[in-house]
């Protein structure tokens, strides 16, 4: 194996640098729902988790379909992003996250959706509906 072999994923989406910002903004809101755990919301901060982690989800279950149906998934990821958004707003006003995590919430979210959006339209522009069927993770192209 040479060495270009070596850095890539068997798994493509891994590959992807949306799919490693949804890893980033994961981490994030496990630490930030810790805070969670003593003030009675546990129910917010595991919602909270599960929708972040739907993200990511989404995106590595994507990728491994055609083109048509990782858009679907990738809308999919969409709406986990404004599920978080939801709960960064609940959070804030039961007090669990201050300014500054309500801000950095809402700016990784931006950016992820920013990033879905991007890979969405890229993906519609080569989308040739002959040959839909056949595309698949392999095909994705590797720029977000």
């Amino acid at each position: 194996m040479n060495e270009q072999e070596n850095n890539v994923s068997f798994f493509r989406f891994e590959d992807l640098r949306i799919y490693a910002k949804a890893l980033d903004y994961i981490k994030w809101v496990h630490s930030a729902a810790a805070a969670f755990a003593g003030t009675g919301a546990t129910i917010v901060g595991d919602s909270f988790v599960k929708s972040a982690q739907g993200i990511a989800l989404n995106i590595a279950e994507g990728s491994a379909r055609n083109k048509a149906q990782f858009v679907y998934y990738l809308k999919m990821a969409k709406s986990s992003v404004r599920e978080c958004v939801v709960y960064t707003e609940i959070a804030s006003q039961l007090n669990l996250l201050d300014e500054d995590g309500k801000e950095y919430s809402r700016n990784q979210l931006m950016e992820l959706t920013k990033m879905i959006g991007s890979l969405v339209a890229s993906l519609q522009r080569t989308v040739n509906p002959r040959d839909e069927e056949s595309m698949m993770e392999d095909d994705m192209p590797n720029v977000f």
